[in-house]
């Protein structure tokens, strides 16, 4: 292997690979925290974990942790948008359908941000990234009937879970548009995204406080190691390799991921919650993939995370 072919295994090939795997198996880990634990509790301590290690990296890499008003007050509104109604959205969604379609319609992630890029960014989409994005909704509708037919009487579930998972990319999608303003990304990456974790986690706390009362805890090791793993994996360690791949290949390319994590998630529900695949899935994932692969060609979207798990 040459030196520029291992310095771009090391620096883009290697992250990619890590942050995608990671971001895939976190939906499924999401269902071990679903319980005892109130999922507002258990997003507020994932957050609060991140936070402090995030700190600690800004920290590190010499960024420290100040911030201006200004910064505090973009802080305050990613926390809520992102690392609040995101994810609360999220775990509440997956009390109600199966986790690998939870993660396959967050593949639409780009479309809502997309939008809001060119309502706020002026990043006009192109015709092809219409009809293809027509497509893949069109996959995931017949992805959200096949989950009402195979649950008639849970039908308000399915669909109270479908909704939870739309307000969820809504406040991902939100955040990504925001955190993409020049205003905002002056400020340093990891000191944002300490501060916002921070501020999610409060709300969060105080939101888990109102509507279900004081904190409750877990001390299964299966709980624990869930709550780490999303914590410090999924929430710390993929940011700090995501974020540096897209300034290498930029957003088009990083994005491809977001394809990716839902098939991995659709592995994992497959075998661990019993998804049974029928033809009407089957075509469903496939244009839900396809049209993704097609509205991310040739785009230069809003810079996104690929997941919001």
């Amino acid at each position: 292997m040459s030196d520029e072919a291992a310095s771009t295994f090391r620096s883009v090939t290697l992250p990619f690979i890590i942050f995608t795997a990671i971001w895939g198996s976190t939906w499924i880990v999401i269902r071990g925290q679903l319980g005892i634990v109130p999922a507002q509790w258990s997003v507020a301590y994932r957050f609060f974990i991140a936070a402090f290690a995030m700190a600690a990296i800004a920290l590190i890499k010499g960024d420290g942790l100040k911030l201006p008003r200004t910064g505090i007050i973009a802080a305050i509104v990613l926390g809520f948008t992102q690392f609040c109604v995101n994810f609360n959205a999220v775990y509440l969604a997956e009390r109600h359908i199966t986790s690998g379609v939870v993660a396959t319609v967050f593949a639409l992630l780009l479309i809502p941000s997309s939008l809001l890029g060119w309502a706020l960014l002026g990043h006009k989409p192109t015709k092809r990234f219409f009809w293809a994005s027509l497509i893949a909704v069109g996959g995931i509708v017949l992805l959200f009937l096949h989950e009402i037919n195979e649950h008639p009487a849970n039908s308000a579930a399915v669909v109270s879970g479908i909704g939870l998972t739309l307000a969820g990319m809504v406040g991902a999608s939100t955040a990504n548009v925001l955190q993409a303003r020049p205003e905002i990304r002056r400020f340093p990456l990891f000191t944002m995204l300490a501060w916002s974790m921070a501020f999610g986690a409060l709300i969060d706390a105080a939101i888990a406080l109102a509507m279900t009362g004081p904190p409750l805890f877990d001390t299964r090791p299966i709980y624990l190691a869930g709550l780490a793993y999303l914590a410090l994996a999924a929430s710390v360690l993929t940011f700090s390799l995501y974020y540096p791949v897209v300034r290498i290949i930029g957003p088009a390319k990083a994005a491809y991921s977001s394809v990716l994590v839902p098939i991995i998630a659709m592995g994992f529900s497959t075998a661990f919650e019993g998804y049974r695949w029928t033809p009407t899935t089957v075509v469903g994932a496939l244009l839900a993939l396809g049209g993704m692969v097609g509205a991310l060609s040739r785009e230069r979207p809003v810079v996104t995370s690929p997941d919001a798990a």
